[in-house]
């Protein structure tokens, strides 16, 4: 696990394409720095990669890019969510922060130790989370300054059965959970999404996981964002915890872009 700058890429896509694929959570890389700090052994904590990363989510991503008639840009986390989540408020408004999952973690999925009691998180914040929120701002503004408007599609997964580090685990886990926004995911988007993904299996909305990901500076402001989370159930497309992927991977893209057709329609 060695330092390999940066920390995310940004992939260009058409020009008149509205849809920004955002891929934060399929990487397991740690730098060693980073590394450092996490105080399980290594045995341990590639058993802990296996169950936090959405893996194989890039590829259902890229996959789905290259199928669709308008090519969407993409913003890939190339960092493991264990080094920061990039989708978590990075204050007291967060609330996994009960279960030290904030934007920088200090528990695991099974509620072990991470990282020690007192951490300084500041460092990790000022290193990869604020530049990773500044280039996800400039890319959503990029998209509403060349198309009039940004859609934001999440790309992440789930296990099959709920992990102790979970806040709403008791709901139903179908096999696309669609997690949605009051202000930025209009009916049309989410229709469509429903459509898209109904040959995949049955589609759930905000179960076992909720909201989407908007850069705060058009958070609840700039109605020309819309956003939409895909959550893939990780039995339809691979082998759990952390495996290869399956045959299912093909079908997930193909809904994906046949969605991403749609919202930039």
């Amino acid at each position: 696990m060695n330092d390999v700058p940066p920390s995310f890429e940004f992939l260009p896509g058409d020009a008149d394409s509205p849809v920004i694929l955002h891929v934060p959570h399929s990487a397991r890389e740690i730098p060693a720095g980073v590394r450092s700090g996490i105080e399980l052994d290594d045995a341990s904590l590639e058993c802990e990669l296996d169950h936090i990363t959405d893996s194989h989510t890039a590829s259902v991503a890229e996959a789905a890019a290259r199928a669709a008639g308008v090519t969407p840009w993409r913003f890939v986390n190339r960092l493991s969510r264990l080094v920061v989540d990039p989708e978590r408020f990075p204050d007291e408004r967060e609330e996994m922060l009960a279960v030290g999952m904030g934007a920088v973690y200090t528990r695991t999925t099974h509620k072990e130790v991470l990282r020690p009691d007192g951490f300084d998180a500041e460092p990790l914040i000022e290193r990869y989370f604020r530049p990773y929120a500044r280039a996800m701002t400039e890319a959503v503004a990029g998209r509403l300054a060349a198309t009039g408007r940004a859609v934001i599609i999440d790309v992440h997964s789930y296990p099959s059965v709920p992990l102790p580090y979970e806040l709403h685990g008791e709901g139903p886990r179908p096999e696309v959970c669609l997690g949605t926004d009051s202000f930025h995911t209009p009916p049309g988007l989410l229709d469509a999404a429903r459509e898209a993904f109904a040959p995949c299996g049955r589609t759930g909305l905000d179960s076992p996981f909720a909201g989407t990901y908007v850069p705060l500076e058009f958070y609840g402001k700039r109605a020309e964002v819309s956003a939409l989370m895909v959550e893939i159930r990780r039995d339809t497309y691979m082998t759990e915890p952390g495996g290869p992927a399956g045959p299912g991977l093909r079908g997930l893209a193909s809904a994906l872009a046949t969605l991403i057709d749609a919202a930039t329609r």
